[in-house]
């Protein structure tokens, strides 16, 4: 029997705003400080009502094989058992209150080996 294939809800902030979009495949990546997101799920289309946020999203990422999202966008990444509804909402809700990012460098130092 083959294994389920895995889905993950991805929350992360861009522009203001909390995206959370759901996908098959998430890694690291070959570019060093993003998050690769591929195969973004939506919801069946043939819904009778339509989620406005949702369909901004399908427009948004309509063509798009693979995104990569910079780490330090990104709040959070769980694994789900099903999919839900892709949203868009305001920056200033309560999760982004509540999350602070801790700056790093994003390029990685020198190493300092024997003069």
């Amino acid at each position: 029997m083959p294994e389920p294939q895995r889905i993950y809800k991805v929350i992360f902030a861009s522009q203001g705003q909390i995206y959370e979009i759901f996908a098959r495949q998430i890694s690291q990546g070959g570019l060093f400080g993003f998050v690769e997101v591929e195969e973004i799920l939506f919801g069946e289309r043939s819904k009778v009502v339509v989620d406005p946020s949702e369909e901004r999203l399908k427009h948004e990422f309509d063509g798009v094989r693979r995104t990569y999202l910079p780490m330090h966008a990104i709040l959070r990444i769980d694994e789900v058992e099903k999919e839900g509804a892709a949203t868009i909402r305001e920056g200033k809700s309560e999760m982004a209150a509540a999350v602070t990012t801790i700056p790093f460098p994003m390029i990685p130092p020198k190493k300092s080996g024997p003069k």
